[in-house]
């Protein structure tokens, strides 16, 4: 039976996500049904998560420096990148924070490159944490790499709302993109933060070489894992890292991965996130809005220039497509 028929009675209708099997066989369709792909992403994420689009800003309190050698990643000290480490002080993050809460923006997440946080980096965490409440009424996320069950329940009590850590790639391909720890290292983490209480944000990057099977195959592991929240990153490409001189994903394959994961996690967060601006552009970015996209980082990312946060907010006014803080559907 044709996949697209099938979907719409199995997510569409009973609001179960696909296979890796079934959606390999959406990530195989041709370009003349990439439309019809998209349309049926958008009635589910409708259906299913409703009309609202969730908006988020995000700061590098720590930049630069990280041990790890994630190979797209120009923050990692590993590799001969322009950027260096900085650390960005309680004020700065206040004001980064109130900046993106009148954006509109309901989240608000603080993140470090490293490979989990020291004493230091959690005092300073805590202290932003407090500082930002009483200074704003945003939700606030971190993503502060591999935790400990100790690091884990400090953050929930602290009222971190959401924990950000991306698996990045489906586990086949994972040690050609990081070799300095493994997939299952991360998984464990996410575990951690979903048994904990906190919503759990996790994702990746497509482009990276990955095969089409394995990007099928990463959609069932994030089926798997449930998470609350999946943003979805596309290769933007680094200088100075092993990853420099990749191609950028094409906007046509981006919008089929969007919709197929939308189809695959009919009831998650699914979150434009770095690259979609070279990926796909502004045609691009509206395209994915209405093929099953329902959230959105504003503003620049860590260390790349994103779409004025204007230029976003018009969009979704434009598609009517209310702001508001989301969770994932039951």
């Amino acid at each position: 039976m044709d996949i697209l028929t099938v979907a719409r009675d199995q997510v569409l209708d009973r609001g179960e996500g696909l296979t890796a099997e079934q959606a390999l066989e959406c990530l195989r369709l041709p370009d003349e049904r990439l439309p019809e792909l998209l349309a049926l992403a958008h009635e589910v994420r409708v259906k299913w998560c409703g009309p609202e689009v969730e908006v988020e800003g995000i700061v590098s309190i720590k930049t630069g420096g990280c041990p790890e050698d994630c190979h797209f990643c120009s923050q990692s000290g590993t590799f001969d990148s322009p950027v260096r480490a900085a650390w960005l002080d309680i004020p700065s993050l206040v004001k980064a924070a109130e900046e993106t809460a009148r954006t509109g923006a309901t989240e608000f997440c603080i993140v470090a490159a490293v490979r989990g946080p020291d004493r230091r980096l959690m005092d300073q965490v805590r202290q932003g944490v407090k500082a930002i409440n009483d200074a704003v009424e945003i939700n606030i996320a971190c993503s502060l790499g591999m935790l400990t069950q100790a690091q884990v329940d400090e953050l929930a009590e602290m009222g971190v709302h959401r924990y950000n850590h991306n698996l990045e790639t489906a586990r086949s391909h994972f040690p050609n993109v990081v070799t300095t720890h493994t997939w299952e290292e991360r998984w464990e983490t996410c575990l951690m933060v979903r048994e904990a209480g906190m919503e759990l944000c996790c994702g990746g990057i497509v482009g990276m070489g990955e095969s089409v099977e394995q990007r099928a195959e990463f959609a069932g592991q994030l089926g798997e894992l449930a998470p609350d929240e999946v943003p979805l990153n596309f290769l933007n490409p680094r200088p100075g890292t092993p990853f420099a001189n990749y191609p950028l994903v094409e906007g046509a394959d981006a919008l089929r991965t969007i919709a197929t994961y939308r189809l695959a996690l009919p009831r998650t967060i699914l979150r434009y996130a770095g690259g979609r601006e070279l990926t796909l552009g502004d045609l691009g970015t509206r395209d994915g809005m209405l093929g099953g996209i329902n959230a959105i980082i504003v503003g620049n990312y860590l260390t790349t220039l994103g779409r004025p946060a204007s230029a976003d907010l018009d969009l979704l006014t434009d598609l009517k497509m209310p702001i508001k803080a989301l969770s994932k559907t039951l």
